[in-house]
């Protein structure tokens, strides 16, 4: 199974995802932590969105293909990332759940986001 969780950031979407993994033991791919590897690496020093989304597929390719579960964390934000994840789950066979994670808490939400650091968990 692939499970993508998406929304914006603050919104709970790691949390979520770091204790489904732990709880099922399934391989989980955050975003954030692939793009701060790519610029940490200097391969590129800009605009990493995209590339980071390219190897997390590959990474959730590779293990749905050898049959892990995968959880993915990301802000999902264009239409051509999440089309790609219900190809990658169509041809490994296995399901897609898509969930959208929200903030109700308006409040909460903005002191999320205003409280976050720039380092992303892993």
């Amino acid at each position: 199974m692939l499970i993508v969780f998406s929304g914006l950031p603050g919104t709970g979407k790691t949390t979520i995802a770091k204790d489904l993994a732990a709880t099922t033991g399934a391989v989980c791919l955050r975003i954030d932590a692939i793009e701060q590897a790519i610029r940490s690496s200097g391969a590129l020093a800009q605009d990493v969105g995209r590339s980071g989304y390219m190897v997390a597929n590959e990474l959730a390719l590779s293990n749905l293909c050898i049959g892990s579960t995968v959880i993915v964390d990301c802000v999902n934000p264009v239409r051509e990332s999440r089309i790609k994840w219900g190809d990658i789950a169509s041809s490994s066979g296995v399901q897609l759940a898509n969930i959208h994670v929200i903030c109700a808490d308006t409040n909460e939400h903005q002191r999320r986001v205003e409280t976050r650091t720039g380092q992303p968990a892993a």
